[in-house]
């Protein structure tokens, strides 16, 4: 294996200092090991303090222009963070009899008294503020349509259907088929004008104890809202913990398989599971929380926490073996992994840290959470390892496969094949077929869409019980559940809604949004003040007109009441609230487009259109968020780590050698991603930066190690690749498949984005120690020099028998 060379290169400072390093931290290793118990069993106890942290406005983009306005209104009209309970009658006729009647007061009732509810904003057929409005003989008449002594009897529930057909509110507050009543709250997120903290998973809980309580033979409630997400996903954790042991389980038998030791295969979970622990110590300690999005985060750090830990045992193991003592095995395994390792684990952290320039709540958290378990993975893995492996002895089970697996002679001619790639004409091959399929990925990537993909919440399954519910209100309501809203500001008039211009100009924009592809409805002021001008003149629709004096636009001037909730005092705001069938990427960003486009061909003084309100608003302002960061996220971590890379190798061919693969798969991945219908959004946006984070380790290990081997010892690049090979690459892709096989299993979890990730991960942890054996040692062969780099050598390195017998 080794080979007999006259001189060697020079140790370089750096060098020095590693070794220093290494004696120092194993002169201290009993202090180190004092003080790495202390610390684990402090912040494990400080770990119990970790709480979950989900939050509506951590979902938003705080500096997006539409939120801007957001957060200006927000208190005004809210309508962004809505919850909507429908009361479906399953029994014969429709729902006017006294059971269901009876049932949705109670109901409503309930519904008021729960917690973090804004009860200003509750809406329901009871609420008083949900009027009908008609002409008589007498003139006009307007009342709640509940009368105010209720007893449901034959002929007061026959008033209320009347009532309801006079209100105007079928398609909206009832059913089509009249079957269904809807309530409807918002969650209260401002008190005081200050942001208060709410409890989603309790409330989300107490929804579904109210659909418990309510749901019989005859009645079938559906909840759906934010909060009802953040439940389902919060109950669909402990399947996450379950995936996490079945991972760990796996994890451990491979391991084991792999080495054949307990001692190291022990060792590498524990110091696997110590930034874990740390993490979770240290982030209520700095007054953090985790949210449901980033609860796998503590995983995939264990996951990266064993593919470092198995390089440092694989190379104590080859040097125990070789007839060092554990101490001297440490020492040099120490020596050789704490650069390359370090390396990789600071691009990992810089990978997260760049996921922190995107300016959503939920996103930042997720990169601060991660590049802190990363970094801390650089004390448990390259120190801490160390010093446990110095105070072990290997197994004489392990030593006797001296040459399985890892040392084995089919192993060793399979990397000697291998390595014929880091010859010319077998690279200029691989490099005809990464290009043919970076070029059919790109073209699969085209598809790929920003933001959510179909109707009801992605991160759930169809068949999950809040996209059932969510399917059941689309298909009984006129209006969507999605709403976008436009907010309509003017200045320089005391009775805005008196006035002929500015209503002519919001009735306008109306006509146009309803004429937009994929609008269901539009609710604005003018177009109920038609209604009620219209309604003053005995019904007739040619008065369903805006007249142009004051005195006639104020006989609609039922409309303008801001008790309905469309505009503020004097209309000096107003509302335009367009539903949409569905919150599809595509759709939301369509329908903004169109809107945008009336939006700026509109010049009437005095009056401005700001976009943009409603949970569509905010889908709409994160989708253009996610696809502007995009571009920068991936051009900064390439960035850190190509800058890495050069500063720790002094050579641009490392870059190209190392970044180029990583590259290639990140276009596989949009690829794939586009094929499974899986959008580029908040929850998915940190599964690239995650990939290319954690495949960068895979390059740096090999390609460290093959321009060791051509520097300091003399070796050719085919032999240096192999020798690289023999040392790391075993390691390397027993990691990769470990990882895979480890997340793999996250796609068959409860819930679909926890499955998406999963897929996702697992695909480009394969994927990229593939792009490092293959592409690597081919871009090695065109751009790094035939020969070794020794400037003396006595002889070529002599080939172990397996390179021998090859030949």
């Amino acid at each position: 294996m080794a080979g007999t060379h006259s001189h060697a290169a020079p140790r370089t400072s750096g060098q020095r200092l590693v070794e220093a390093c290494s004696n120092l931290l194993l002169r201290l290793r009993f202090v180190v090991l004092v003080l790495a118990i202390g610390i684990t069993g402090f912040l494990g106890y400080e770990a119990r303090n970790i709480q979950l942290d989900p939050g509506f406005l951590k979902l938003i983009p705080s500096h997006h222009p539409f939120m801007q306005d957001f957060m200006k209104y927000a208190t005004i009209f809210p309508g962004h963070n809505r919850v909507v309970l429908n009361m479906h009658w399953k029994g014969d006729g429709d729902m006017y009899n006294k059971t269901f009647m009876t049932e949705m007061e109670k109901l409503a009732s309930d519904v008021f008294f729960l917690p973090d509810v804004d009860r200003t904003r509750v809406t329901s057929l009871f609420s008083p503020t949900v009027r009908f409005t008609k002409v008589t003989e007498e003139g006009f008449i307007g009342a709640p349509i509940i009368p105010e002594t209720f007893t449901k009897t034959d002929e007061q529930l026959a008033q209320v259907r009347r009532n309801v057909e006079d209100a105007g509110i079928i398609g909206r507050y009832v059913g089509n088929d009249g079957r269904d009543a809807m309530i409807m709250f918002e969650v209260q997120e401002y008190s005081g004008g200050q942001p208060v903290r709410v409890n989603y998973y309790e409330l989300a809980n107490k929804l579904d104890e109210l659909r418990a309580k309510y749901e019989s033979a005859d009645i079938e409630v559906n909840v759906i809202g934010f909060v009802m997400i953040v439940g389902a996903i919060v109950d669909g954790l402990l399947g996450v913990i379950a995936f996490f042991g079945i991972s760990f389980l796996i994890t451990t038998a491979l391991l084991y398989l792999y080495c054949r030791s307990w001692k190291l295969t022990g060792l590498s979970l524990v110091v696997a599971m110590l930034p874990v622990i740390w993490l979770g110590g240290l982030l209520p300690m700095v007054g953090a929380g985790i949210d449901p999005i980033s609860i796998l985060v503590p995983f995939l750090i264990f996951s990266i926490g064993v593919s470092h830990a198995v390089q440092m045992t694989n190379a104590w193991k080859q040097s125990v073996l070789g007839g060092d003592s554990s101490i001297h095995a440490s020492r040099k395994a120490f020596q050789a992994l704490f650069v390359p390792g370090s390396l990789a684990l600071i691009t990992n952290g810089l990978g997260f840290l760049v996921i922190m320039r995107i300016q959503i709540d939920i996103v930042r958290e997720l990169g601060m959470t991660a590049s802190m378990g990363v970094m801390l993975m650089i004390v448990t893995n390259k120190m801490i390892l160390p010093v446990l492996l110095s105070l072990i002895t290997l197994e004489p089970s392990a030593r006797k496969r001296a040459h399985a697996v890892d040392d084995g002679e089919e192993v060793r001619k399979s990397w000697w094949a291998l390595s014929l790639l880091a010859t010319r004409k077998p690279a200029a091959v691989v490099f005809a077929i990464s290009a043919a399929l970076a070029a059919l990925s790109a073209v699969y990537a085209r598809d790929l869409k920003t933001g959510d993909v179909g109707q009801g919440a992605p991160e759930l399954w169809p068949s999950d019980r809040y996209n059932v519910d969510n399917g059941a209100i689309l298909s009984r309501y006129d209006i969507g559940t999605d709403i976008l809203t436009v907010i309509v500001e003017t200045t320089g008039f005391s009775e805005a809604c008196l006035d002929h211009s500015v209503m002519t100009a919001v009735d306008r924009f109306d006509l146009y949004a309803r004429g937009i592809n994929g609008v269901q409805s539009v609710l604005s002021v003018p177009a109920i003040g038609k209604m009620v001008i219209a309604g003053m003149n005995e019904g007739n629709p040619r008065w369903a007109g805006l007249p142009r004096s004051s005195q006639g636009l104020a006989v609609g001037g039922y409309a303008y009441n801001p008790d309905i909730g469309l505009n503020t005092e004097g209309c000096q705001a107003m509302k335009v609230d367009i539903f949409l069938k569905n919150h599809d990427g595509a759709l939301v960003a369509h329908v903004v487009e169109e809107v945008k486009r009336f939006l700026d061909a509109e010049k009437t003084p005095g009056v401005t259109f700001r976009l943009a309100f409603g949970n569509v608003g905010v889908a709409a302002a994160t989708n253009e968020a996610v696809e502007e960061a995009e571009l920068e996220m991936l051009l900064s971590i390439f960035g850190a780590i190509s800058l890495l890379c050069f500063l720790t190798f002094r050579s641009v061919q490392a870059v190209i050698c190392i970044i180029v693969p990583l590259t290639i798969v990140s276009i596989f991945c949009n690829a794939l991603m586009a094929r499974l219908g899986i959008g580029l959004k908040v929850s998915t946006l940190p599964v690239i930066a995650l990939g290319v984070g954690v495949g960068v380790d895979y390059g740096i290990y090999i390609y460290e190690r093959l321009i060791h081997e051509m520097r300091h010892e003399g070796r050719p690049l085919r032999q240096a690749f192999y020798e690289a090979m023999k040392q790391r690459g075993t390691a390397a892709l027993f990691t990769a498949i470990t990882m895979s096989v480890g997340v793999f299993t996250w796609a068959f979890s409860a819930l679909k984005f926890q499955a998406d990730m999963g897929i996702l991960l697992s695909f480009m942890f394969l994927v990229n120690v593939f792009g490092a054996i293959f592409l690597l040692p081919a871009l090695a062969a065109w751009l790094l020099p035939e020969k070794g780099y020794a400037r003396h050598r006595a002889a070529e390195p002599v080939v172990d028998r397996a390179v021998a017998q090859s030949r």
